[in-house]
């Protein structure tokens, strides 16, 4: 595989996990519910460990997806049940990691799977690889659009988790659990930032621009491109709040 098609592939993922997760990021920040997709991608990441465990990698889709709806069925609920919803959302995340841990911890490669649903290479990714995410999150963000303002209550609840566990259900496959969190909250937050564009076609040019560039820089540095990707938007988002505060 040529340099050029090793790109190519993968900026399309890489355009395509930013368009997707920059829906629900935008809507995240303004619920205040930051943790709400970490929480969703571990118990997403569960039901990959099960796979791995259980069926040798068999029903990785819909055990993954299983449990990412139990994660936003249970968050969804708790919205309306629980009075300090950020703490609950963080003992949710935590019961998904130590889950996890406990799972994989009877694998002979338990670090190393542990690693991978956290921050998965990206870079490698083939153009057959791009067909399944493609048509789910064209789906998913026609469903959104055309649902979620029309609904109310309980209902709204549902969709907006329910949509946001099917993506990630995907994403912590491809990507990983905290490449999945950037991409929902740092393009979101810079985009938040400023005022002089529109907030979701600046949020996705600015996350496209950060994942392209980092996996740019991972290759040619020879670096894990999932944590490169966590830590150059994690680098940019902290820098950003920190020198632009008066654009929030």
């Amino acid at each position: 595989m040529s340099v050029i098609e090793l790109f190519w592939s993968a900026s399309v993922l890489a355009i395509l996990l930013v368009f997707i997760h920059t829906i629900f990021g935008l809507e995240i920040i303004k619920r205040g519910v930051i943790f709400t997709d970490l929480a969703t991608g571990q118990f997403a990441a569960i039901g990959v460990a099960v796979s791995l465990l259980f069926f040798e990698g068999g029903y990785m889709f819909l055990l993954t997806l299983i449990f990412a709806l139990i994660g936003a069925f249970l968050i969804a609920f708790a919205t309306y049940r629980v009075k300090h919803i950020e703490a609950f959302i963080g003992m949710l995340y935590a019961l998904g990691a130590s889950s996890i841990i406990i799972i994989l911890s009877n694998t002979a490669q338990g670090t190393e799977l542990f690693s991978k649903l956290q921050a998965n290479d990206i870079l490698f990714t083939t153009p057959s690889d791009l067909i399944e995410p493609l048509v789910l999150y064209v789906t998913v963000a026609t469903l959104f659009f055309l649902l979620y303002e029309k609904l109310t209550g309980f209902l709204r609840e549902m969709l907006f988790f329910g949509l946001l566990a099917l993506t990630v259900t995907s994403s912590v496959q491809l990507a990983g659990v905290l490449v999945v969190f950037v991409l929902l909250i740092v393009p979101a937050f810079l985009s938040l930032m400023q005022k002089r564009f529109a907030r979701l076609p600046f949020a996705w040019v600015i996350g496209s621009v950060i994942i392209i560039a980092s996996m740019v820089i991972s290759y040619f540095w020879d670096l894990p491109t999932g944590y490169t990707i966590v830590f150059i938007a994690s680098l940019v988002g902290v820098v950003s709040a920190l020198l632009v505060p008066s654009l929030d």
